[in-house]
Formats: structure tokens, sequence, C-alpha cells
């Protein structure tokens, strides 16, 4: 005999399990929004990756042709989390690297980015969002209130590289990862 299912109760399992899922690998934004009206909040995994204070580096797989679409911020126990999500075909690059300057590398004049420490993310292997039917104003989500993280600003993208400057209160250690599906580039920022 065939159990009736009711639609709501359907849809609050399948966002448990997502929310699960969203907020180990990075969604944490998303998982705000639902686990208010869907489901009970759920446990939250660690830091991605070794974190340290050293510049890290990957190059892209060739050819890449991804667009930035937003830059999320949120705080989880012990870390924050700077999400920049992406669209497109390929894997790929960065370059990150903490400056005591921030600088609009397209156009090589300061940033105005709050902080006392300054995180400079590029991401390699990326085109103009309008490329791919975006809006080249990419959004920042802040996400409440955060351990260390006090700005972030997306400062474009000009020849293969796109620049998200976060402006921290203190230099701490960091690691970067890709989570796909869809496709984005994870920092942590480890708290004291």
């Amino acid at each position: 005999m065939l159990k009736k299912i009711r639609p709501r109760a359907v849809l609050a399992g399948v966002c448990s399990v997502a929310l699960a899922t969203c907020t180990a690998c990075g969604g944490m934004v998303e998982s705000e929004t639902l686990a208010g009206s869907l489901a009970a909040p759920t446990q939250q995994a660690g830091p991605l990756g070794s974190a340290n204070p050293a510049p890290k580096t990957q190059r892209p797989s060739a050819p890449s042709q991804l667009a930035v679409t937003g830059v999320r911020v949120g705080a989880h126990d012990g870390f924050d989390r700077v999400v920049v999500d992406l669209e497109g075909e390929g894997e790929p690059g960065w370059f990150v690297d903490y400056t005591s300057t921030p600088m609009q590398e397209t156009v090589g004049h300061p940033l105005e980015v709050a902080g006392n420490a300054f995180l400079n993310i590029n991401i390699d292997g990326t085109v103009y969002p309008f490329e791919l039917g975006h809006d080249n104003d990419v959004p920042v989500q802040m996400a409440g209130d955060t351990g260390n993280v006090i700005d972030a600003v997306s400062a474009g993208t000009y020849e293969g590289r796109s620049q998200v400057v976060v402006g921290l209160r203190s230099e701490l250690p960091y690691s970067v990862q890709v989570l796909h599906d869809p496709t984005r580039v994870v920092v942590d920022i480890v708290q004291k």
C-alpha cells in the first residue's frame, strides 16, 4: 500500500539534507535563510584544508571561462568563510595573499576597504560577467557578524583575473579550496 506524502513534508526533508551539505561546503547564506523557516540548524563543519598565513596559488585549467557571480561572507564556529561563486566552464586558479595596501588591479588605484589587514583574492581563468549574461556589478553578501572579517569588495575582472579584497581585523591563517556543483572558491580564515 502506498502512503500519501504531504508536499511540505517532502520539501522540509529535502531542505534538511541540503542544509547539511550547504553548511559544510560553503552555502552559509542559503542555510541561514532556510534554516529558520524549514528545518533545525545543522552542525557546522570546520574549516576546509590546512590554514597558514603564507601566499597560496594554483593555475587554472586551460581553457577556463568562468565568471564571478557573487561573493558571500559568513561566520562559523572558529572561522570566517568567504565564498566566491563562479559560473561557466573549467577549473579556476587563484593567487591569494595578504597586502598592506589594497589596490584595484584593473586600474591601479587604491581600493576603499575597511580593516586593519587585507586579504587579496585573485581568481584566474575568469571572463567578464557580461560574457556569460550576468551583470558586471558582482553582489557581496555579508551574513551577520563575523569574527574577523569587516568588509569585502569585488574589485572587478581584467585580463582573465577577477579580484576580491577582504578587510580583516587582523591577519590570521587561512586556507583556499575549490568546491564543485556549483563551482566556487572557498577561503576559510581561522579565528584566534
